[in-house]
């Protein structure tokens, strides 16, 4: 008799998390759609492009995916590269899974690859344990709207003229400047942070092939910078405790 109960609060506990994912979803839905249809003038097939949307979910990752097959990369230097850019989940996943109900690794290791930054968060954020349905409602509607329009904007790139498609291929590199600039009108080290990856990439692709140079440019320019900021910050600090003092 206790079996029902808890399989209907686990069913509303999943309705829950579509409801709360549904604002992810339609977030989702025009990025996905610019994904599938710069896919298509990358050279992808929709099953392809479907495939990667299904077994990556991972924007960023995705679309720095395509500029490198764009250039020809290698598929190592590609899946390195996927790994640092998503090597945030590995934090966002470990406080869920400390939030959560006690679960099967199973379960837990499948609603982990839902776990972006959008879904966590919302669940994140939300007051009390979480229930894995919860969770899988969440990540269920974003991973739904996430690899669904990636499939309609490739048919949608795929309907227009060819010489549109050949024009539009510049869009994936006027999308990361897109993302970029925000982050650089707010804060001064995105600006050091771009501008030495800028330089150590440029100067990488004369000696090395130009997936390792995004990967060694990447590193280097994160650590120089974390290295200049973590020796700024004692000062700050300082000169913070100074004005206190005044006050």
């Amino acid at each position: 008799m206790l079996l029902f109960p808890t399989i209907k609060n686990r069913r509303l506990d999943f309705y829950k998390g579509l409801t709360a994912g549904l604002s992810i979803a339609l977030g989702y839905m025009p990025v996905a759609l610019t994904f599938g249809f710069i896919a298509n003038t990358t050279g992808l097939t929709i099953i392809e492009t479907l495939a990667m949307s299904a077994f990556v979910f991972a924007g960023a990752a995705q679309y720095m995916s395509l500029s490198l097959i764009a250039i020809g990369t290698g598929a190592l230097e590609i899946i390195f590269t996927t790994f640092i850019i998503n090597i945030r989940h590995l934090l966002m996943t470990t406080v869920i899974s400390d939030k959560a109900e006690k679960g099967h690794p199973i379960i837990k290791g499948i609603y982990a690859f839902g776990i972006t930054d959008e879904v966590f968060a919302v669940t994140s954020t939300k007051e009390g344990r979480l229930t894995s349905s919860y969770i899988f409602g969440v990540a269920f509607i974003a991973y739904s709207s996430w690899v669904i329009n990636s499939g309609i904007g490739y048919v949608i790139g795929t309907s227009l003229p060819e010489t549109l498609q050949k024009s539009m291929s510049v869009a994936l590199y006027a999308l990361f400047i897109a993302l970029l600039a925000p982050s650089l009108k707010k804060h001064r080290k995105v600006i050091l942070l771009a501008s030495f990856a800028a330089i150590f990439n440029s100067l990488f692709t004369f000696v090395i092939p130009s997936g390792w140079a995004i990967i060694c440019a990447t590193i280097l320019s994160s650590i120089i910078v974390e290295v200049i900021y973590s020796k700024k910050q004692p000062y700050l600090n300082k000169e913070l405790g100074k004005n206190q003092e005044c006050q």
